[in-house]
């Protein structure tokens, strides 16, 4: 095995390997694009819709259910600090090739159709500050974003950070101007709360949740790119806290903000409703933030465009998946067929199918996988293997495993 000095980038056996590229302030960054850009901007309006002003206890409640399943990714990720990290982490903890492919398989479905959702929310924030029609936009979103994903990972990834942070700038600007403009945003806090015992009231709740917890979906990606990261076992962690931890602060202050400031009924019917929000917490036009969504909503397909094909990479590269995807190009030193596959799967899916069902089987099979996760790490625990890096108790994994399948339980019976 040889490295060159100056990328970190690692060959074997004269094959051409990812190059570790990639600091703690990217990794954040990454977490954070592919987080907020697949959530927030997208799908606020749906949540509120369901849960009116309660919509932030789903919020809170999709937190909750994600943060032992974060600490135990921080753990795996330690110990496995590969691409197509959740298979590697099934496939150690059950001792099976199949499973680990099967959740493998999985993951890259879950890119792929958290892609096409964010591809379908894109395009209604073009449509609304175009009147392009979104059928057209779609295609040409999903080839574009496929094309910066094949360019190159410190490139791809430099420019979604560049729009993470101006994501992050626009959701802030919300925040502080509907602070700053509607006193009733603080005295109405208690309305989140009230009515909670009611079994009508908490139904719409969960079924939010569902939606919320697709919002939190991307902390995962970080470790499928665990190759291209220096010192992984170090700073994968730490990404993978601040990326839950700033994610919750953030859109449990949007959505609050934008219940005070606009009807459900209204939030919940418009194809771009962060720019509603803006437009009437400030009475100035809503181009400035609809053009920040853009950017916001086409980061979020870049960075799932990232992950889902560095799964198939990763896949190819253990001989359980067709060699030719697990090939790297000398140029790019990007998985060319891998991003190939995952975009032409992205441009089906987002052309075939309404976002949100798009967003509710993304939250379904992530909520297997994160199960199956936990379940890998218990056993894993249970064999005393030792761990180097970042650890946490026992009972972490159990209780993640158990949250995810609660909420699982809950979508069915609703």
């Amino acid at each position: 095995m040889g490295a060159d000095a100056a990328t970190g980038t690692r060959a074997t056996n004269g094959k051409t390997a990812l190059a570790r590229t990639l600091n703690l302030p990217l990794a954040i960054l990454f977490g954070l694009g592919v987080t907020i850009g697949a959530g927030i901007y997208v799908l606020i309006g749906s949540a509120a819709g369901r849960a009116g002003m309660h919509a932030p206890i789903a919020f809170l409640i999709a937190a909750v259910v994600m943060a032992p399943t974060a600490a135990v990714f921080a753990e795996l990720v330690t110990r496995m600090p590969v691409s197509a990290g959740e298979a590697a982490y099934v496939g150690a903890g059950f001792n099976s090739r199949r499973l680990s492919l099967l959740v493998g398989l999985m993951v890259m479905a879950v890119g792929v159709l958290s892609a096409a959702a964010i591809s379908r929310g894109s395009a209604g924030y073009i449509a609304a500050l175009t009147g392009a029609r979104t059928s057209h936009i779609i295609p040409a979103v999903v080839l574009v974003m496929g094309l910066i994903t094949a360019w190159g990972i410190k490139e791809s990834v430099t420019v979604a950070a560049t729009m993470t942070v101006i994501e992050i700038t626009g959701l802030v600007a919300i925040i502080v101007v509907g602070a700053w403009n509607s006193p009733a945003v603080f005295a109405r806090i208690p309305e989140v709360w009230s009515g909670t015992t009611s079994l009508a009231v908490m139904s719409g709740v969960f079924s939010a949740s569902l939606l919320a917890f697709f919002a939190f979906i991307g902390f995962e990606s970080l470790a499928n790119i665990a190759e291209e990261i220096k010192e992984p076992e170090r700073l994968l962690p730490r990404a993978i806290f601040w990326t839950l931890v700033l994610s919750t602060l953030l859109y449990i202050s949007v959505v609050w903000v934008a219940l005070v400031a606009v009807p459900r009924e209204d939030l919940a019917s418009s194809g771009a409703p962060l720019s509603l929000v803006f437009e009437r917490v400030t009475g100035a036009s809503p181009t400035l933030i609809t053009v920040i969504a853009i950017v916001a909503t086409i980061n979020g397909i870049i960075v799932q465009m990232v992950m889902a094909s560095r799964v198939v990479y990763g896949l190819a590269d253990k001989g359980e998946l067709p060699a030719l995807f697990g090939t790297v190009h000398p140029l790019t030193r990007t998985p060319l067929n891998a991003t190939l596959l995952v975009t032409v799967a992205t441009l089906v899916s987002a052309t075939a199918f309404p976002i949100e069902a798009l967003a509710e089987a993304t939250s379904r099979v992530t909520l297997v996988i994160f199960a199956f996760v936990n379940a890998s790490l218990v056993l894993i625990k249970r064999r005393r293997e030792p761990s180097t890096g970042f650890a946490v108790p026992d009972w972490v994994p159990m209780v993640g495993c158990g949250l995810c399948v609660a909420l699982l339980a809950i979508d069915v019976a609703g």
